[in-house]
């Protein structure tokens, strides 16, 4: 019996919800820290942001929120005719600034366990039941005098109470957390809702850390930020000459020094994209930043020198037919196009783009790991690697031919498909003799 054809948008939709499902079984309890900034709280945006918050949770995400109020505090300043002050970015916080952080932090946290505790028939967060627990679970110092300047009650994070909050989340609760840490003396300070996360995020061993921020300049032209970026590309970018603005320049130095301390992603992504959380999170391309940690030792291009260690790597698995067999010379032709891993002086891993920009189209070939570390993920970070490297050079589809890893690559987003969608010339260098599965 033929299969009935569904409408355009829930063909649409269908395939979304399949596509997502690698992603949901991947997250299922990881903590993930997610931030966003006060002027959120003030937006229509936020009651979105709730119920894709919801969505996580109902997916078994454990999740660690963290809000800023600095709006907030700036209105009650000038609401009492005071003005706000800054030093190098950072808020003075004198008595009268202090009693606007209390006013604010409380407000903020009320309507944000409003919004979650949420269950109205006929919409997102029916039968949701959600628990929130905030509470003193981030210990400061006051950060004291600098170059002359009294920060007051500005302080710095001392330790974040990283137990308690495993407890929470481990139970299918939501820990929230404010801009604000508290010290043995009994005293309270002002904080960055930046820190906090990051602070959080490294503590906890956190899967990732997002921010939700409103600034321009997240991916989208050559001017802005990539879709991804290692540790070591955002240093750089914040090393440069080209100034970034500080709404997108404060995460991402965040970002960074959390993937430098032990978080595996930090996303940025702006918060007006309606659903922007979920599309980040749960689709391929996503929609806004990755900084991820430079993963694994040794990994890079290869170089003429990598030829030798690559052909004994490569020679075991070319004798058992799992990949085609490569002379030394054509290797040394192609080296431009691996990458390798290399760990204590031995390459361990390998993989390969051959792009068909006419067509733009590449093919993914070579992928070996040592039989030694495989199951490490040495083979995951290559293939992200090479997606990204298919992206910065305009490629809209990636191919690979295996005889033996089709499972692997199926569940890497890979789909079967026939040699007929093979570029032209690859599809006269077919082997038919070979009969290689086509992806």
């Amino acid at each position: 019996m033929a299969m009935k054809s569904l409408p355009h948008q829930d063909r649409d939709f269908v395939a979304w919800f399949r596509n997502s499902a690698p992603y949901i079984n991947a997250f299922r309890g990881k903590v993930f820290v997610v931030c966003f900034d006060g002027a959120l709280l003030h937006d229509r945006r936020l009651s979105s942001l709730v119920e894709d918050v919801a969505l996580l949770n109902s997916l078994g995400i454990r999740l660690v929120l963290v809000h800023g109020v600095r709006p907030q505090i700036e209105q009650c300043l000038r609401q009492r005719g005071l003005q706000t002050r800054y030093v190098g970015g950072v808020r003075v916080t004198d008595d009268a600034a202090l009693d606007c952080v209390q006013q604010a932090t409380g407000a903020a946290r009320m309507e944000i366990e409003a919004l979650l505790s949420m269950g109205l028939p006929n919409t997102p967060m029916a039968g949701a039941a959600i628990r929130v627990v905030s509470g003193n679970f981030v210990m400061a110092r006051p950060l004291g005098v600098v170059e002359g300047t009294d920060f007051q009650h500005t302080g710095s994070i001392r330790r974040i109470d990283h137990e308690s909050i495993h407890r929470i989340v481990d139970h299918g609760a939501i820990a929230l957390l404010s801009p604000v840490g508290y010290s043995p003396t009994g005293e309270f300070f002002n904080l960055c809702a930046h820190d906090v996360a990051a602070a959080a995020a490294v503590a906890l061993g956190a899967h990732k850390l997002i921010y939700l921020i409103g600034a321009k300049g997240l991916a989208g032209s050559r001017r802005r930020l990539p879709r991804e970026l290692t540790v070591a590309e955002a240093a750089k970018i914040l090393a440069g000459r080209r100034r970034l603005d500080d709404d997108l320049a404060t995460p991402l130095r965040h970002a960074h020094e959390a993937c430098s301390h032990g978080v595996r992603r930090a996303h940025l992504v702006d918060h007006r994209i309606d659903g922007g959380l979920l599309i980040e999170l749960f689709s391929r391309d996503g929609c806004g930043t990755m900084v991820s940690a430079d993963g694994y030792e040794g990994l890079r291009r290869a170089t003429i020198d990598d030829v030798g260690g690559i052909i004994r790597l490569i020679a075991p698995l070319e004798e058992k037919g799992v990949l085609v067999p490569r002379s030394r010379e054509a290797l040394e032709m192609d080296i431009d196009k691996f990458v390798v891993v290399e760990r204590d002086g031995m390459i361990i891993a390998c993989a390969a783009l051959f792009p068909a920009e006419e067509e733009k189209a590449g093919e993914i070939a070579c992928l070996a790991v040592h039989p030694d570390y495989q199951n490490h993920g040495y083979g995951e970070r290559l293939l992200s690697l090479l997606e990204k490297q298919a992206r910065e050079m305009g490629l809209r589809r990636l191919f690979v031919l295996t005889t033996q890893a089709i499972h692997w690559f199926q569940e890497h987003g890979f789909h079967k498909t026939d040699v007929r969608s093979l570029p032209v010339r690859r599809r006269l260098l077919y082997n038919y003799q070979r009969n290689s599965r086509v992806l």
